[in-house]
């Protein structure tokens, strides 16, 4: 279950349902970063929406009453095999987005990074994550920009709405307009 508001009142929600309703509900999202590189992640094939697309580090629903940051660190762990690493809240952001098969995210959505080192120890849980990539922040937004339909549409939008809140500085080194338009001089 996890906790969806329905009629303004927080509630325990089985997570498909929330999805097919397009109900309004709590997330986490976390980016392991070192330096401007970023840990994505291809979700698995078998996964009931957005199958086989490249996304942030780790992306999750908290259980009822679970504290998003507990969250962050027991999802790290179950999806990646990832520990001692900290995460560092950056926002909280919302949006809602069709993820096909007449499927909605509503997110409220808890964004976290943890920075990490490039050579950390991973253990993919095959059920969650098909692959995983290191790629620098300003590559990642310019394959987004080229590529849009490889890509969740939450790190589109994280990308396009909150990358300055999340990333800070390296955000705007990694703007692909502004790369482009530089390259051109």
């Amino acid at each position: 279950m996890i906790p969806a508001w329905i009629d303004g009142v927080l509630t325990p929600v089985e997570k498909l349902k929330a999805h097919q309703r397009g109900l309004r509900h709590r997330a986490i999202s976390v980016f392991v970063m070192d330096g401007d590189a970023v840990l994505l992640q291809q979700r698995a094939l078998g996964k009931y929406h957005t199958p086989g697309l490249w996304t942030n580090t780790c992306c999750t629903h908290p259980h009822w009453g679970e504290d998003g940051l507990d969250c962050a660190v027991r999802r790290l762990s179950e999806e990646l095999g990832i520990v001692g690493v900290t995460p560092e809240f950056q926002l909280t952001a919302e949006y809602r987005a069709p993820v096909g098969g007449g499927l909605i995210e509503h997110e409220v959505v808890e964004i976290y990074t943890a920075p990490a080192d490039r050579d950390l120890t991973l253990s993919l849980n095959p059920d969650e994550v098909a692959a995983v990539r290191w790629v620098s922040l300003p590559a990642l937004r310019a394959e987004v920009a080229d590529h849009p339909d490889h890509f969740t549409p939450w790190l589109r939008i994280y990308l396009d709405r909150h990358a300055t809140s999340i990333f800070g500085q390296l955000a705007d080194r990694s703007d692909p307009a502004q790369l482009r338009s530089s390259e051109a001089i």
